[in-house]
């Protein structure tokens, strides 16, 4: 068995394992993608070794192991709109890995929407891959987002993509109102200094910012605070042995995700080290917190969970998200509420009250094959 199991194989992920062998321990890096590398550096050639890729971890009692490092990365916000289930509207990063896959958007007219720096990164890369970005739009105000200025080296990053899309407009206080169409994406309706227009496109990439993927983390009982894991300055977790590193701990990016990698690595394969705590996290918060009007563009029969096709208006005439629920089946699709349940704490101010295994659906005799039932 390795001496560390690290659960990703994003960034935090792929520094961990690095640090683990450079200390000459073993370490197991379990990915359900195909390869390493994460959001970020998808489809990049990376060799990591004791990667098993396609591997899906149900639960903590799969990781019986010394040490175990999480590192389960984010997922992107979706808030309901009218329209957001046609096809051809998705998630900003999940439009660049279908295109980082193959999708071809040479020619096709982009709308990037929602909020945080991940609008600026897939635009950049969307236009470099030929697609005709209409503009960039931005739910944020500019006020806002002047204590990004305390970070000069992120403001710089900032600031060079900018310049990548030097004639793409970047329209900050600006949100999709509603997409058209009938089987398929035709144009996307925009809020933007108080007015309403159309504008026809082929995709519109939109989130509005990342969640952490904490399910894994809350199942292993680790204490979580304002919707991130509570490490200390080794990386160590509220529970012995379970260390925690990259967006899980506070969505900071790369740097932040890899230094903090590091830091759980080589303190699980017994050395010492200590990580220095940035406060981008909270600048990015706060540069980017969303606005009030966006919980109103859902309508009525709005779908919010998309699995168990159950619009707003439904899920709103309850007071919790057990309600919800227990009366709609919101949430307990195959998705799990990965989805709908970011989207109902804004929304609704709901929080998950329980994280139930297995964390994905699994088949019977999957869950037979790996002995994951009591006898």
């Amino acid at each position: 068995m390795a001496d560390v199991v690290v659960v990703g194989a994003g960034p935090a992920g792929i520094a961990a394992a690095r640090a683990v062998r450079e200390c000459g321990k073993t370490a197991v890096v379990l990915d359900d993608n195909p390869a390493a590398g994460g959001q970020i550096w998808r489809g990049d050639p990376i060799v990591l070794e004791g990667l098993r890729a396609g591997t899906r971890v149900l639960g903590p009692w799969q990781l019986q192991c010394e040490n175990v490092i999480l590192a389960t990365g984010a997922r992107e916000l979706f808030l309901p709109f009218p329209g957001w289930t046609l096809p051809n509207v998705m998630g900003a990063g999940g439009l660049q890995a279908l295109v980082k896959g193959g999708l071809p958007v040479r020619s096709k007219r982009v709308i990037v929407a929602g909020s945080g720096p991940l609008l600026l990164v897939v635009a950049a890369y969307l236009k470099e891959q030929g697609a005709h970005v209409l503009f960039v739009a931005e739910q944020a105000p500019v006020r806002q987002m002047v204590v990004l200025g305390k970070h000069p080296a992120k403001l710089w990053q900032g600031l060079r993509l900018r310049s990548q899309l030097e004639s793409v407009p970047y329209r900050t206080e600006c949100w999709p109102v509603s997409a058209e169409g009938t089987t398929q994406l035709l144009s996307v309706t925009m809020h933007h200094a108080g007015e309403n227009w159309t504008e026809r496109c082929d995709y519109l990439a939109c989130s509005f910012g990342l969640v952490p993927n904490l399910e894994l983390p809350a199942l292993f009982g680790c204490e979580i605070r304002d919707g991130v894991v509570v490490v200390d300055e080794q990386q160590r977790t509220s529970v012995p042995n379970v260390f925690a590193a990259g967006e899980i701990t506070g969505v900071g990016g790369v740097d932040k995700a890899s230094e903090e990698g590091r830091v759980a690595g080589l303190v699980s394969a017994g050395r010492t080290a200590h990580c220095r705590r940035s406060s981008f996290p909270d600048t990015l918060r706060r540069a980017f917190a969303l606005r009030s009007e966006l919980r109103h563009l859902a309508e009525r029969e709005t779908i919010l969970c998309r699995c168990e096709d159950v619009p707003v208006g439904a899920a709103r005439s309850f007071d919790s998200w057990s309600a919800a629920k227990l009366q709609t089946r919101c949430g307990m699709g195959p998705c799990q509420g990965r989805i709908c349940g970011p989207a109902a704490e804004f929304l609704c101010g709901w929080g998950a009250d329980s994280v139930r295994p297995p964390l994905y659906p699994a088949s019977l005799e999957e869950l037979l094959s790996k002995k994951l039932l009591d006898e």
